[in-house]
Parts: structure tokens; sequence; C-alpha cells
């Protein structure tokens, strides 16, 4: 990376992007204080600071290398740190019928939401994010997924701006569903566990509702975000065949010779930060990731990926969001209600009590 030789070169887009990330945190904060919880996280709000300040300005070239490397390179280490956060321990509480159904759940959600955006009309990459936030864990899902399949600022955006907006609905919405469908606490744990989005916003829909719900939606809630591993190793092996085509495509669109067919290298087929996710991963299920390190990781990983959505934000062009709102936001509520659907079915063929 020529950035990384002349690392002065980044300062003013970091700068920027930086900028950007305290505001969003602390209007977080102040959601909090004023609100009780803060309803958009501050990865959210970085995305949506970022497009209003280009919207409102466009950056000179000389902030670009920042904004581009906070983008790319700052969300790859986030992606790669959020492998210290596994657990096989986690995984194995929650029995192995649950277990299975939860993977079984995502597995199913994953490739009917795809085809749902595609029928849409969706372009491939936004049907891919869509999905995957929708069935596994919404905005941190579709962050670290954007840099695997190579997404742009604009689907991230879409992405991440409709799936937020309908995750505080569900986190509003979900409990009437207690009565309506007679649910008790431990169903509605589980209901929960695997539609709602954040983990946050599971404790903010099942506390009001009791401690058997928040324990064991809370479980079931983490147990899905590790889906998120093996589902982004999945699309990394994949990603080279998307760009193969992609090329392809370029090629006859501009008349140019279609290029030589051939493996594309390992270090493209599985980028270097899903190694060092796996890799993390399997040093804290082992036990060997000091303790102490977990939080800084965690902290570190989430403040990253709040950076690279600010710099995601600054580079989006609202006009072409504007015009895909309709269809990306259908995609995400017929495709939550989809997850609904299953996950009630998985809770009734469990015999959930």
């Amino acid at each position: 990376m020529s950035t990384l030789r002349n690392p002065n070169l980044l300062i003013p887009g970091l700068l920027l992007c930086g900028g950007v990330t305290l505001a969003a945190m602390g209007l977080q904060i102040l959601e909090e204080r004023v609100l009780g919880r803060p309803y958009l996280e501050a990865l959210v709000l970085a995305i949506l600071l970022g497009t209003l300040v280009r919207s409102a300005w466009t950056p000179h070239k000389r902030w670009l290398p920042g904004i581009n490397f906070s983008a790319k390179f700052l969300l790859e280490v986030a992606v790669m740190l959020l492998g210290a956060s596994i657990s096989l321990q986690t995984i194995l509480a929650v029995g192995p019928s649950l277990l299975l159904g939860i993977a079984g759940i995502v597995m199913v959600a994953i490739p009917a939401s795809y085809m749902l955006g595609r029928f849409l009309g969706l372009p491939q990459r936004i049907a891919i994010l869509i999905a995957c936030g929708n069935s596994i864990c919404g905005n941190s899902a579709i962050a670290a997924v954007a840099p695997v399949i190579r997404a742009d600022s604009d689907d991230v955006a879409s992405s991440i701006a409709f799936t937020a907006v309908l995750g505080v609905v569900v986190v509003l919405v979900l409990p009437l569903l207690i009565p309506l469908l007679h649910l008790s606490g431990t169903q509605y744990g589980v209901l929960a566990g695997l539609t709602v989005y954040a983990v946050p916003q599971v404790l903010a829909a099942t506390v009001p509702v009791g401690l058997a719900a928040t324990q064991i939606g809370t479980l079931v809630k983490l147990v899905r975000v590790l889906m998120l591993g093996p589902v982004v190793l999945f699309l990394s092996l994949g990603a080279g065949r998307l760009e193969r085509a992609a090329i392809h495509k370029s090629a006859i669109v501009t008349g140019e010779a279609l290029p030589k067919t051939g493996r594309l290298p390992l270090t493209r087929l599985v980028p270097w930060f899903i190694v060092g996710f796996l890799a993390l991963g399997a040093l804290r299920s082992a036990d060997l990731v000091p303790h102490l390190l977990l939080a800084p990781a965690a902290l570190t990983a989430n403040v990253l990926t709040v950076v690279a959505m600010a710099a995601l934000g600054l580079g989006v062009d609202v006009r072409v969001v504007a015009r895909a709102g309709g269809r990306v936001t259908t995609t995400v509520v017929m495709s939550l209600l989809l997850l609904v659907g299953i996950s009630l079915g998985l809770i009734r063929v469990l015999g959930v009590a």
C-alpha cells in the first residue's frame, strides 16, 4: 500500500474520520443520557454523519488517502480483532439441538434473503450485505462482510441505514408478539435472540419481559453472532469467483480482451484479516488469549469499525442511496419477516417451553 510508505498522506483523512467518529460517539452518549438507551449506535451515527458531511462538501483529493485507508484497512483490522470474541464454550452452552437450529436458521435465512433481494432487483453485493445483516447481527455483519466482497460505500450505507432503522422498530414491536402468540419468557427470549440485530438491542427487547427472556435471548444472540466467522470465511472463498465475473463483464462492455482464466492466489481467496480472525478465535477457544486483553481488543475493534463507517459515509453518494431506497427497504422488511417466521417454526419444532 503506497500510502503506508508515506504516512503523512493519511493524516488529513484520518483526522476527518476521527472527528466524525468523536461526534458519533458523543451523540450516542447523549442518547443514553436523554433516552436511557442508544436507539442509534455510534456505528450507525458515524455513517449518517459522514454522509451528511459528504452531501454538504466534496473533500479535496488530499483527504482521500486517509479516508480510503480508514474505510478499508482499519475495517479489516477491526474484523480480525473480532476473532478474539469467539468462544467454543459459549457455543456449546446452548445445547446441541438449539445450536444446530441456530446454525440452520442462518444457513437458510442468508440464501433466502439474498434471492429475495435479487428478485427485487438489488445488485449482487448489496443483496449479500442485507442477507448477512438480517440473518446474523445487523450492522456488524454488514461491516464485516463488506471488505470481503469488496462492496462500495453506497452499498454499505444503504444496507446499514435501512437495517438500523428497522432494528429500532423491531425492538419496539417484537414484545407485542408475546400476547398475540402466547409466548413464554423462554420462547420470547429465543425469538429475540434469533431476530434482533445487536446484543444491546436484544437486552432492550428482553429486559422488560423478565430474567429468563434476557438470559436465553442474550445467549442465543451470542451464538448467532459467532456464525459470522464461518459465513465470512465462506464468502471470502466465493469472492474470487465474484471478482472474476466482474472482470469478465467489464472486459466485454469495454471491448477489451478477456483475461486469461486461472486461479486467484490464496491471499485473495482468503484475505489476511480472515486468517487473523480464525487464528484469534482458535486461540480464544484454547484459552490462550490473556483475559486482560479481551476487553481492550473488543473496544479497539468497535472504535475502528466506527472510524471505518465514518470513512464509508464520507464516500457516499446520497443520490445513489436514495434511488435504492424503496427496493432496499422492501428487501430488509421482507427478509426480517421471513426470519421471524423461521424462528417461530424452530421454537415449535424444538418444543421450547
